[in-house]
C-alpha cells in the first residue's frame, strides 16, 4: 500500500514514541502540527509526530464537493448510512503507517493514534480493531462509527488501551450527545474511557490542550 503523504516532527534525533495524529474533514496535515509546542511534553522519551492528510474525495453531505476525506459522510445523525467501505479503506493505510512506526523502531506499545472530528472516528475504529497493543487513542470532537459491528471486529489487544475521549458542549458539527453516545457504548463494552467536555463548539479548548498534554505524559511515560 502506497503510504499517505505526512508532515513529520520529532522532539529529538531518535525518537522512540510516535503520535499519529488525524485530521477532520476538509483540513489536512497542517492542521494540528503548530499546537505540538503547547502540549508540554518535557521529559518524556523523544517523539515523532505523524500529520498524514486524507485523500480527497466527493462528500455527499457538502453537495458531492470534494475535498480532504476519510470517508463520505451521507448525514450526520446515527440512522444516516454509514460509508463502510471507505472507513476501512482508510483504516488500513493507518494501519500502514502504525507499521511503519514499527518498522523504524518504535514498539507499538508507544504509538499513539489521535485524531479530530473524522479523525477522531478513525481512530476509534482502527485502534480498538488493531491486533497489537497501542498506548493509548485520543479521541476529539467525534464519534465511534459502525459500533455495530465492533463487537464481532474488536480485538482484545487494545481491550485496555486508554481512551481520552473529549468533546465541545456546543458543537454544531457532530452534536455532544452523538459522542455521549460512543461514550456510552464504549463504556458499556468495558473500554477504558477518560471522558472532557469543554465549553466549546467544534473546535479546540485551551484547557482540553492541557488535558491532552496530561494524557499524552500518562501513557508515553513508560
Amino acid at each position: 500500500m502506497e503510504l499517505l503523504p505526512c508532515i513529520e516532527m520529532q522532539t529529538s534525533d531518535n525518537p522512540s514514541a510516535a503520535i499519529i495524529w488525524l485530521h477532520g474533514l476538509g483540513a489536512d496535515g497542517n492542521d494540528f502540527a503548530s499546537l505540538v509546542p503547547q502540549l508540554d511534553l518535557g521529559g518524556l522519551p523523544g517523539i515523532r509526530f505523524v500529520f498524514p492528510s486524507a485523500p480527497s474525495m466527493p462528500v455527499t453531505v457538502n453537495g458531492g464537493y470534494v475535498m480532504p476525506a476519510w470517508y463520505d459522510i451521507i448525514g450526520r445523525s446515527d440512522s444516516d448510512p454509514e460509508d463502510a467501505s471507505g472507513i476501512q479503506n482508510s483504516a488500513k493505510a493507518i494501519g500502514a503507517l502504525i507499521e511503519r512506526e514499527a518498522s523504524r523502531g518504535i514498539a507499538y506499545q508507544n504509538i499513539v493514534l489521535a485524531g479530530f472530528s473524522q479523525g477522531c472516528a478513525m481512530v476509534l475504529h482502527t485502534g480498538l480493531r488493531f491486533p497489537r497493543r497501542l498506548a493509548g487513542i485520543m479521541a476529539l470532537s467525534g464519534y465511534l462509527p459502525l459500533a455495530s459491528s465492533l463487537s464481532a471486529e474488536r480485538n482484545p489487544a487494545n481491550q485496555d488501551t486508554p481512551i481520552f475521549l473529549a468533546h465541545g458542549d456546543w458543537d454544531a458539527v457532530i452534536i455532544p450527545e452523538r459522542s455521549e453516545r460512543s461514550r456510552d457504548f464504549l463504556q458499556a463494552n468495558g473500554y477504558d474511557v477518560q471522558w472532557k467536555n469543554y465549553p466549546m463548539e467544534h473546535s479546540l479548548h485551551p484547557i482540553e490542550v492541557i488535558d491532552i498534554g496530561h494524557f499524552l505524559r500518562r501513557v508515553l511515560a513508560s
